[in-house]
């Protein structure tokens, strides 16, 4: 088993899974994520698993500090999953699941460009299924302008690599980071690697897809797709571009203009959606301030992340299984009906807002305390960080649990979900409990760096609290004084604007304009067939001068004509 690499095993999952028979899928479901963490476990330190292909020397896995974590992460979270989506009975659903959790663990664990590219592409193809799957008109429309996004980024990146490999010969992550490190972002293909991972880590403009996609996948789906895929790519980017500082100017955008959106959405999945980029906008500050502080705190949020952000995806996922609804202005008083996922949502709440003794504050102090390093000079950051932190507690914090839960009672008949998906929301609530209350014996030993920072001092903990007040006060105010915005049934378009309107006429007047082009093209062209049609058929066919029945008296005339035309000339010929 220590031989195997970790992606192996749930790949092997996933292809028992499309023929397992019924009783064993829930086990299989469960057991694939409990075997590839104990064989991780088993495996000697420093171990790789290389192939050679086509002249390339590939590392298809590697462990270090730095993966390590990653690893250890998207398997919990596997298994978190597996137990959330245990009761359903789609082993499709299932086998894409486990197809992309390992693709997954093999885009963090590879050692190179092309293996990187390779589990890259598996993930963006197999996630598009939980989008799918939900089976709705607008789950489709939002799969394949999912899986376009996701097309996009892997030819970013694959061009990317080419460009690189051939201008430095090396395919290896560590090149790039030394190149990248030495040359800055103009280092050969450095910008075209930087926007195919950042697709996927939702830059500005770059983004939509998330807000749009995750939303419509599947009650169990959506928990996947939160775990994955963008972690993915912030673990991308802390290998490669530690200490861009265009890295700090993109995270500050997105910890910033998501609040705004979440704040009107009525939409509890994209409210999370736009949440979720805030919190990669987190990790993208720390990555590029690039210290070691700094980086310890982008991984150990994404690491927190993936469990307070996927809770949080478990009780709105539970909302809408159980009630078919999942807008705010249709929630409300379910914490009657949905008592303990009522519970674990405020856990969730709590975690994404930072309060002490929750996992999120253990992270996100490092990456506001690393912007305060002397060193650094990032105080402008501090302040942006700041409001962001607030905007999270704001709508993911307060809005999320108040709207779904503690509002007016909309008197919709509801109970708590099954046995395993509670099992697993319990599971990630106690894990954001023990982190954030024993960060130094649990989460800070996995760190990539040394560490001895200490969230818990006085400055920390009152300045957080005072932030928490404060934006609970003015959610307070602006609910009862009616300046809150109100929840409408209402498609609120972002940047995607672009491609759903201007974008769209301007495709549709193309379509139209090259449909009468096509339309002129083929009457020209059935005009010029049917008089080749005409031609042949007058002159080679069955009627025609060529292949008409001729008398044989007449053939009798024209072959002695031959006859006698060929004697003159063999006389002519002979007489010369």
């Amino acid at each position: 088993m220590s031989a195997l690499p970790p992606f192996l095993i749930f790949f092997l999952g996933a292809l028992f899974m499309a023929v397992a028979r019924k009783e064993t899928r829930g086990p299989i479901l469960a057991l694939v994520p409990v075997l590839g963490l104990a064989n991780l476990v088993l495996m000697p330190k420093g171990a790789t698993v290389t192939a050679s292909v086509v002249g390339h020397e590939l590392t298809l896995f590697q462990a270090d500090e730095m993966s390590f974590l990653f690893l250890v992460l998207f398997h919990v979270a596997a298994f978190i999953g597996g137990l959330f989506s245990m009761h359903v009975d789609r082993p499709g659903q299932h086998a894409a699941s486990l197809l992309y959790a390992g693709s997954a663990i093999g885009a963090v664990a590879a050692g190179d460009l092309i293996s990187l590219f390779l589990f890259w592409e598996v993930m963006a193809v197999s996630s598009a299924f939980l989008v799918w799957g939900r089976g709705t008109d607008r789950s489709w429309r939002a799969g394949n302008r999912y899986i376009g996004w996701q097309i996009v980024s892997g030819l970013l990146l694959l061009g990317g690599i080419a460009w690189f490999q051939s201008a430095t010969g090396e395919i290896t992550l560590s090149a790039v980071a030394d190149a990248v490190k030495a040359q800055g972002m103009s280092a050969p293909g450095a910008w075209l690697i930087l926007l195919g991972i950042g697709t996927k880590a939702c830059f500005p403009f770059l983004h939509t897809w998330l807000v749009d996609a995750y939303p419509e996948a599947t009650p169990t789906g959506a928990v996947w797709l939160s775990s994955f895929t963008t972690k993915a790519a912030v673990y991308c980017l802390a290998r490669m571009f530690p200490g861009q500082h265009e890295l700090v100017i993109i995270g500050a955008i997105m910890a910033g203009f998501p609040i705004f959106f979440a704040v009107i959405e009525n939409d509890m999945r994209r409210v999370l959606g736009y949440s979720m980029i805030n919190q990669i906008g987190f990790m993208l500050v720390g990555i590029g301030i690039g210290t070691d502080l700094a980086v310890n705190g982008a991984v150990a949020h994404a690491f927190n992340d993936v469990l307070f952000k996927g809770l949080l995806f478990m009780t709105m996922g539970s909302v809408l299984q159980q009630t078919g609804k999942i807008h705010a202005s249709d929630l409300g008083g379910l914490a009657k009906t949905m008592p303990w996922t009522a519970r674990f949502c405020l856990v969730g709440a709590a975690s994404i807002s930072a309060f002490p003794l929750f996992s999120g504050f253990v992270s996100k102090s490092m990456i506001m305390a690393a912007c305060l390093d002397p060193e650094v000079h990032l105080t402008w950051v501090w302040f942006i960080l700041l409001f962001a932190a607030a905007g999270v507690f704001h709508h993911a914090g307060i809005k999320i649990p108040f709207f779904a839960f503690y509002g007016h009672d909309s008197k919709i008949p509801a109970t708590d979900p099954p046995k395993n998906q509670l099992f697993a929301m319990g599971l990630a609530a106690t894990l954001c409990v023990v982190i954030g209350t024993f960060p130094g014996a649990t989460l800070y030993k996995l760190l990539p760096f040394p560490n001895s920072y200490n969230p818990y001092d006085v400055t920390h903990v009152l300045t957080q609290l005072q932030l928490l007040f404060f934006s609970a006060l003015a959610f307070t105010w602006l609910q009862r004084s009616g300046l809150y915005p109100p929840e409408l049934h209402s498609t609120n378009l972002d940047s995607d604007w672009i491609l759903r309107r201007p974008a769209l006429r301007a495709w549709r007047r193309s379509a139209a304009a090259g449909s009468l082009a096509l339309a002129s093209a083929k009457r020209f062209a059935v005009g010029r067939l049917k008089g080749i049609d005409y031609y042949m058929r007058n002159n080679a066919g069955p009627y025609g001068v060529m292949t008409k029945t001729w008398p044989t008296g007449v053939m009798m005339v024209w072959v002695a004509a031959m006859l006698i035309g060929y004697l003159l000339l063999y006389y002519v010929q002979d007489v010369g």
